[in-house]
């Protein structure tokens, strides 16, 4: 029996999702493999198939990616050189807008090639665009919840997940998406109930079991919305991000199955903080923006950054004694460490090792002893007048353990924003402390760095895109294509890799529990220490 289940990925990302079902071994073999994933952006799909074409070689990344990622040689040209694995990839990842007809028509192909192949071993994974659950219930009636997709309504993202679905039959189905959708309703009706019934029934009758993955959630019979929330800080991921998972498992499946064990993640999954993925990386200085005239090199953003601490020397009066000593503290260590941080802005040599205050199994997961360098490491620009919040900001972290509000800031630093003092973006710049997890990781990186400033105030920046990557989880290895807008769009839309990985060893733990899984396959799954 080939033990192995098919994976359909759909509004993949950079695949996220995709590489934690993947990176889940049993017995060194792979228990998920991706048969078609889909995206419809072109920078994120060419991601998803560079790392598509890296998993064909297993744990043992080719040497001249390696080599790549080390700085040591330009990226090459993969067709050229490994033509099977490059034409695999591209079969396998699919530059498509779901509800375009031509579309459709590739997806329903494949899909029918797949339930040849896989017959019941077959999973659907995905998060549908939040955007779509605005239109979500137009033209319904409450009598036609669990319908496939009505031809006017082809253009809702929502409803291509839906008719996959219904199209495909897999044995289960991981959905995922924004906490918002619980709150949010239409014509009168919640959105969550609505999106629940299309995912349960099929023609009016029931056809999946949904199951939320909250150990905390004793009682599987009367669960509430409130209860399909996962938060990933609490599943070892340094990230306090929010959002619904959707597992659902096929009822004629679990009707053969006896004393079905219901798919809970762990609960006693070790912390993570900021200080665990970051503290250890390369320290960089950031850029000065070349707006009128101003130059941009180590002295003077030496320069500016020391004028900053000069001028905001005395803007800690509101702290208590103990506060404002941190706070001095922090002040006084930046003539010294902007000698040594203000040489580059680019990740230098060394600095890939997770500190050992990092669990080993996080640790495992994103570092790879095979880097001397960390791509995507490189900071942006910032105009002098960011730099003295930065450093405000990260002064005040350090002195008090928390992000400065907008009513903290000292009025000579006070943004010309016409907000600023209307409450609704209090904390407009927001330090990510050392000892807690960071906030949501989001895409709005791209447009700027304010809600992500770097707590180590000698370095007085925003995060760059590879310590974004950290904190959502990506393992070292994972290169980004695009540029770095681009590369922050990708990781703040992406689902973390290592939280992936834990919802597709619950739900394994359950399939294998089903009367098509053969009852002697050992129990234990596990990952390699660097994965590919």
């Amino acid at each position: 029996m080939n033990d192995v289940f098919g994976i359909v990925d759909l509004f993949s990302g950079p695949g996220g999702l995709g590489e934690g079902f993947c990176s889940l071994q049993l017995e060194n073999k792979p228990v998920f493999e991706i048969d078609i994933s889909v995206e419809k952006d072109a920078v994120a799909h060419s991601t998803l198939r560079l790392r598509s074409f890296l998993r064909k070689f297993g744990d043992e990344l080719p040497q001249e990616y390696l080599d790549f990622l080390n700085g040591a040689a330009p990226e090459p040209v993969w067709p050229d050189l490994y033509p099977d694995q490059w034409a695999s990839a591209e079969t396998e990842t699919l530059n498509l807008t779901l509800g375009d007809i031509e579309a459709n028509n590739r997806v329903d192909e494949r899909i029918g090639e797949i339930r040849k192949k896989r017959g019941d071993r077959v999973i659907l994974i995905g998060g549908p665009p939040c955007q779509a659950y605005s239109l979500a219930g137009r033209g319904r009636k409450p009598s036609d919840l669990g319908y496939v997709a009505h031809e006017e309504n082809r253009h809702l993202l929502y409803e291509e997940y839906i008719s996959v679905l219904r199209k495909l039959r897999p044995a289960a189905f991981v959905m995922e998406n924004v906490k918002g959708m619980l709150s949010s309703s239409i014509e009168n009706r919640m959105v969550f109930d609505l999106v629940t019934a299309d995912l349960e029934n099929r023609g009016g009758s029931p056809e999946y079991q949904l199951f939320p993955l909250s150990a905390k959630v004793q009682d599987d019979h009367n669960v509430s919305p409130a209860d399909f929330v996962v938060l990933a800080e609490e599943q070892g991921v340094p990230q306090a991000r929010h959002r619904v998972i959707i597992v659902g498992i096929r009822r004629d499946l679990l009707n053969d199955a006896v004393e079905f064990k219901i798919p809970k993640l762990l609960e006693d999954v070790q912390a993570a903080t900021v200080r665990d993925v970051l503290s250890e990386m390369p320290k960089l200085r950031s850029g000065i923006s070349a707006r009128e005239g101003r130059k941009d090199d180590p002295e003077v953003w030496r320069r500016t950054v020391r004028l900053a601490a000069m001028q905001i020397e005395e803007m800690s009066a509101s702290l208590d004694g103990e506060q404002r000593k941190r706070f001095s503290a922090a002040l006084r260590n930046i003539s010294e460490q902007t000698i040594e941080y203000g040489k580059v802005r680019t990740g230098a040599l060394g600095g890939t090792m997770l500190p050992s205050s990092c669990p080993e199994d996080l640790r495992n997961w994103i570092q790879d002893p095979r880097l001397e360098h960390l791509s995507a490491h490189e900071t942006r620009g910032h105009m002098p007048s960011d730099l003295r919040r930065y450093l405000f900001a990260a002064c005040w972290a350090a002195a008090t353990g928390s992000s400065p509000m907008a009513h903290d800031f000292p009025e000579d630093l006070a943004p010309d924003h016409a907000n600023w003092n209307s409450g609704k973006f209090s904390d407009r710049f927001r330090v990510q402390p050392w000892d807690l997890p960071s906030t949501t990781v989001t895409c709005h990186l791209a447009k700027d760095g304010h809600y992500f400033i770097h707590p180590d105030a000698a370095q007085c920046r925003s995060m760059t895109v590879r310590e974004a990557a950290r904190l959502q989880t990506f393992p070292d290895n994972y290169h980004f294509k695009g540029n770095r807008s681009q590369q922050y769009v990708q990781v703040g839309n992406a689902v973390p890799p290592y939280l992936a990985y834990q919802i597709a060893s619950v739900l394994h733990d359950a399939l294998r529990q089903l009367t098509f899984i053969d009852s002697l396959l050992p129990t234990h799954c596990g990952k390699e220490a660097i994965p590919a």
